[in-house]
């Protein structure tokens, strides 16, 4: 079951399968974290974002849940652009 509200109608197919992705990680949380974002923000994220992104969730759920909760620190090359955006998307209450 997905939480998604966003339809992949009128999303290229990279952008499709990002959706998926964020949307199917193996922990509810990661899910409603990486989810939430792909569905506010994935039609406007750009090429290098996208590709941040991807990069960003090949990462373990608990190491993406503790860098989310501030308990842990990623490595420096993640923590950083896309990682950032998610933070400030969680931080500012915009969640699903």
């Amino acid at each position: 079951m997905t939480g998604t509200t966003r339809s992949s109608d009128g999303l290229d197919d990279r952008r499709k399968r990002l959706l998926f992705r964020c949307w199917h990680r193996g922990t509810r949380e990661m899910d409603m974290i990486l989810g939430g974002f792909a569905d506010a923000r994935i039609a406007d994220l750009s090429d290098g974002d996208i590709a941040d992104l991807e990069r960003l969730i090949e990462l373990p759920d608990p190491d993406l849940y503790a860098a989310f909760s501030g308990s842990q620190s990623l490595p420096g090359d993640y923590a950083n652009g896309i990682f950032v955006r998610i933070k400030q998307f969680l931080d500012a209450g915009q969640r699903p």
